[in-house]
């Protein structure tokens, strides 16, 4: 009876927020608060599409496959307010421009408020597994202003024997979490937007990490996002169709914009990207990332997440999780297989899973976003992660990681751009993101192609860097062009900056290389950012005939500062930039 009435309790807490008690928490369902205040954005996403999983049964629709939001708690705001003002931690966080500094004050000076020890501690009696220990600010994930990728997430194995010493890890991590918020990326960022810093407080959510142990390697076998609106649809795609980014290993590979498999829930055998056997090896995802259970999270004032590494495919072939995304490449007759039953060069195609249709993802995808979409009366974005490689007779796992409104362009009035002069014209696409007219860009700043070399990209980063820099603190937006794919987790494709190097360009263009067509950046939180700040957003391909940037005319201007690979130039008369976002067309003309 007693274990009967303790099934119904769980069943009646799913897809509810509840305070944590260790008595009535399911290890594997339950979603619960520790400490009052904010969820935070990002928590409150995930409650509410554990609320549809479970109102609408959609956790077992797929047979031999289990649909969820991991088990998690979340921390409360309060417990962040309690933290900042016990240790008199906020006027140094909001004057401090190191990210060191902060990292280690928080760490070592820092005391964790004493009464919220008790409920961590019970938390990890009940997960013995890895943990992503995840932000979830008051401003993470709203509508008009994302916030998304701008504060860390870091993930820890959460697998010494000692209980104390994983509670000390674990409060650690969630201090690191903590810091992020007044990271330099985060305070650049604050400065496009209409917030003040010292408003925005810090959730942390706990969440039992998706996949599985491969030796030393813990990781999903792929993680992708999908969208309801794809901004780049190709015939017979339409922009409602939505569009899913996929990567073998954790979703770093797809935060951090390297190269991934794309393809639309609807038409999922229609990739672009492998049209021939060259594009194919050309295209492939060559390394995966996981969590390394052999590390130990340590003390020291680390920025970034230190226990999560890359690995080559040859891991992934070990580890039996490349068989469920691979294709297989044949030199002697220049084909391709699907699967890894034949000797050659493995390509990561995902066609085992879009072509052979081992496993519904297509169909669970378009069902989650339709139903976000439908719940938010909005376009959505959903996170997830997917494992596979499941003893037989137990459930495969599609993990739901986060669903967030996308920040589509509010403007919905048709914008006609008319026949223009190519000589009065900076750059035209016909694939363009964004919509309106924007008349107040003086500046610009652009790589140029005739210097530019692709060994160099991370010096060119860091100049676009530096002008971002000064034209922010004197407030004042500006054009950036720039070519190979803008973010790139590549250097080889692109130039590799992160948001907050380039959160100052109101106009931003990727042009093709002279030698080389690179796939247009559709990274997660780059385009989000892009999209909820309204930046326009043109892509250029001169090789195709695909529109064109004037570099004639841009190498003609004085220059008010350059670098090595990049200028700067000002204005006296401002450019005027036209975007018609239901036609994915826009022009940019030179002053008059």
């Amino acid at each position: 009876l007693i274990s009967s009435l303790g099934a119904y309790t769980r069943f009646q807490q799913r897809g509810l927020i509840t305070e944590f008690k260790k008595d009535t928490f399911d290890p594997e369902n339950s979603f619960a608060r520790i400490g009052g205040g904010s969820l935070g954005g990002k928590a409150r996403g995930l409650g509410f599409v554990n609320m549809l999983v479970n109102n609408y049964e959609v956790r077992h629709m797929f047979e031999g496959i289990q649909i969820a939001v991991p088990p998690a708690v979340v921390i409360g705001t309060e417990v962040f307010d309690r933290f900042m003002d016990q240790n008199n931690l906020r006027k140094f966080a909001l004057e401090s421009t190191d990210d060191v500094e902060i990292t280690r004050k928080f760490i070592e000076d820092g005391i964790f408020p004493e009464e919220f020890l008790g409920d961590l501690a019970a938390f990890l009696d009940l997960i013995r597994e890895p943990l992503a220990v995840r932000s979830s600010s008051m401003l993470e994930d709203s509508q008009y202003r994302p916030f998304a990728g701008v504060y860390e997430t870091y993930m820890i194995p959460n697998n010494h024997p000692d209980p104390f010493v994983r509670l000390g890890q674990l409060v650690t991590t969630i201090k690191r979490v903590y810091a992020s918020t007044f990271y330099r990326a985060a305070k650049d960022y604050f400065k496009v937007t209409d917030y003040r810093l010292e408003e925005e407080k810090m959730a942390v959510i706990v969440q039992r990490m998706v996949g599985v142990r491969h030796g030393r390697r813990f990781y999903p076998d792929f993680a992708g996002v999908a969208k309801s609106y794809n901004y780049y649809p190709v015939p017979p795609q339409k922009p409602l169709d939505g569009i899913v980014t996929v990567a073998l290993g954790l979703g770093k590979t797809i935060v951090d914009r390297g190269i991934t498999v794309r393809f639309c829930p609807k038409y999922p055998d229609h990739l672009l990207q492998f049209f021939s056997t060259a594009e194919a090896r050309s295209n492939s995802q060559t390394q995966f990332f996981a969590l390394d259970l052999e590390a130990t999270p340590t003390r020291a004032a680390e920025t970034c997440d230190t226990l999560v590494k890359s690995f080559g495919l040859t891991e992934a072939e070990e580890d039996g999780t490349l068989r469920h995304v691979a294709s297989t490449y044949s030199p002697e007759n220049d084909a391709l297989y699907d699967g890894t039953s034949r000797p050659g060069v493995r390509i990561v195609t995902f066609a085992p899973i879009l072509r052979n249709k081992t496993f519904p993802l297509p169909q669970i995808c378009e069902l989650i976003i339709d139903m976000g979409s439908w719940g938010m009366g909005a376009p959505v974005e959903m996170e997830f992660a997917v494992t596979l490689s499941v003893p037989p007779g137990q459930l495969k796992e599609f993990a739901l990681l986060q669903l967030r409104p996308m920040g589509l362009s509010r403007e919905s009035e048709q914008l006609e751009l008319g026949e223009v002069e190519k000589d009065r014209l900076i750059c035209k696409s016909n694939q363009v993101l964004g919509h309106g007219v924007l008349n107040d860009i003086y500046d610009i700043v652009f790589v140029d192609i005739d210097r530019f070399d692709r060994a160099k990209s991370r010096e060119t980063a860091y100049e676009v860097m530096q002008f971002n820099e000064k034209l922010l603190s004197q407030q004042r937006p500006y054009l950036l062009i720039g070519v190979g794919r803008w973010g790139s987790l590549d250097p080889w494709l692109g130039i590799p900056v992160r948001w907050d190097q380039i959160s100052g360009a109101r106009v931003i263009v990727e042009a093709g290389f002279k030698d080389l067509e690179v796939d247009p950046s559709q990274g997660s939180h780059f385009f989000h950012n892009i999209t909820s700040f309204r930046v326009g957003y043109f892509t250029v391909n001169s090789t195709s005939g695909d529109g064109f940037v004037d570099w004639e005319w841009l190498r003609s201007i004085p220059v008010a500062e350059e670098g090595k690979f990049v200028r700067h130039v000002r204005l006296s008369r401002p450019i005027v930039t036209k975007i018609n976002g239901h036609q994915n067309k826009g022009i940019i003309l030179k002053p008059e």
